[in-house]
């Protein structure tokens, strides 16, 4: 395996498949599956997961609502699918914990990076809710900050697309896919892979970012062995 420990950021608007809105449990479950995979084969596995399929935090602020109401509220739906995660994971047999940001103590540990690293240590899955527990901060830079306390190899990043383009290649067929590319290059080059809070984090603490196609069965174990698929971001 090339990566022993890591960091898997994905986004809550992946977990509604083909709907509209919620969660989709083919792809809850697809998703679980590849987890397992990675898990059994003893890659040492932590979950950030988005809440966009549920709500936003700037969605409120477009609505007229204080924005740090509306990223507490965004904050609860990454919990609910953290939650579906891990019930979806614990299902297939794996020790999992959940850890939230925001004090939760009916359904989460509170986040505490020696008992987050233990619980790796000893197989279990650990999944970071309620992003970073602060306003004006997005589950990618909770991802990021997470990585770097938790010591992880690498961040991957699950999407639907199998890596970064130099534009989308959903609407342009023409689009050139990069194999590797540094976060300085990413930046002048204006490519939206993260927001800036969290590109800078893993930047300045020399954490490398794998971008690919999470919905492809088989990616996550292919990323982690070393499989040169999506694109990596690296200083």
């Amino acid at each position: 395996m090339k990566y022993k420990r890591i960091l898997l950021k994905l986004s809550g608007e992946a977990l509604m498949g083909d709907k509209q809105f919620g969660i989709d449990n083919n792809r809850l479950m697809q998703y679980a599956q590849e987890i397992k995979s990675v898990a059994e084969a003893g890659v040492q596995v932590a979950i950030v997961i988005g809440g966009g399929n549920i709500f936003r935090g700037v969605q409120a602020e477009e609505g007229g609502m204080d924005r740090t109401q509306g990223d507490y509220m965004g904050m609860l739906a990454t919990m609910i699918n953290s939650m579906a995660l891990q019930a979806a994971i614990e299902s297939l047999g794996i020790q999992t914990r959940l850890q939230s940001a925001i004090s939760m103590k009916e359904i989460a540990e509170p986040f505490i990076k020696r008992r987050a690293v233990r619980h790796l240590e000893k197989g279990r899955i650990v999944i970071f809710g309620a992003g970073t527990g602060n306003p004006f901060f997005t589950t990618d830079s909770a991802g990021a900050l997470r990585a770097i306390e938790i010591e992880a190899d690498v961040i991957l990043k699950g999407t639907r697309v199998d890596g970064i383009y130099d534009m989308d290649p959903e609407k342009n067929p023409n689009a050139v896919k990069f194999q590797q590319i540094t976060f300085d290059e990413a930046y002048a080059k204006g490519l939206n892979v993260m927001d800036m809070t969290a590109f800078t984090l893993c930047k300045e603490n020399k954490m490398d970012l794998v971008v690919f196609d999470m919905n492809q069965p088989g990616n996550l174990m292919k990323v982690v062995e070393g499989e040169s698929i999506g694109t990596t971001v690296e200083v």
